[in-house]
């Protein structure tokens, strides 16, 4: 299995925090976000990942490989980082993870790294993290899902009143859906839009995939000065 990261966004709502570094690399708990993350993968045993860049690239490359995380590393850039959105990010990873299962995670997302275990031990080739909650609003990749798990819609458009909780940001697919995803991407690249259109895309036309529930495990996505508050309070009880 291949983990796929995507760190490649410019993350306007943080400034002046991310003026000189990506969000990824903003210490949570004295831990980088990216470290925590890659940290939690080589737990699980990942050892090849793709990081996705784009902002500031030299500055989070250079904190990467000063970290000497003993796993296999290859940085992969999204050269209009600026004008694109995380559906092309994941696209420029295709070249090198199209062949492989595939493990993909959004790199602002804080999380107890038990939640990829549950993840990887679900039963289900395709799956996805879900966190369940009564109130969701517009911001939230919102999901419905059928009587056995299954998602059925998934996006910031998806009526909330239906929809059961929202996707963290975490994902898993086997060989054959990866390969899927990626030429789903290949024709949806050129649209300003979250890779969660592409699952949609598949889902349509007969993807299976699962909802996986986060339960009592932490995670947090990272996007406003407020989630770094909540974020700091949460992260002293998780293992870096």
């Amino acid at each position: 299995m291949i983990a796929v990261i995507l760190a490649a966004g410019v993350s306007t709502r943080l400034r002046p925090l991310t003026d000189t570094i990506p969000k990824s690399l903003l210490p949570l708990g004295g831990t980088p976000l990216l470290r925590r993350t890659l940290e939690a993968l080589r737990f699980h045993s990942i050892e090849h990942t793709i990081i996705v860049t784009g902002y500031l690239r030299e500055v989070l490359e250079g904190s990467v490989e000063e970290w000497k995380t003993g796993m296999q590393i290859q940085f992969t850039f999204n050269p209009h980082f600026a004008s694109t959105n995380n559906n092309y990010s994941l696209w420029t990873a295709r070249a090198s993870a199209a062949d492989h299962d595939l493990l993909l995670l959004d790199a602002d997302i804080l999380f107890d790294r038990r939640i990829v275990g549950t993840l990887l031990q679900s039963p289900h080739h395709n799956a996805l993290v879900m966190r369940r909650s009564p109130s969701l609003g517009e911001e939230e990749i919102k999901i419905e899902l059928d009587t056995w798990g299954r998602v059925t819609k998934i996006g910031k458009d998806v009526d909330a009143r239906r929809a059961v909780g929202e996707s963290v940001g975490i994902e898993k697919f086997s060989r054959a859906t990866a390969a899927r995803l990626f030429e789903t991407l290949d024709r949806r690249k050129h649209l300003n839009e979250f890779y969660e259109a592409s699952f949609q895309d598949m889902i349509e036309r007969g993807t299976e995939i699962y909802a996986v529930e986060s339960g009592a495990y932490t995670c947090i996505e990272i996007d406003t000065p407020e989630d770094i508050r909540n974020a700091e309070i949460l992260a002293g009880a998780l293992k870096p």
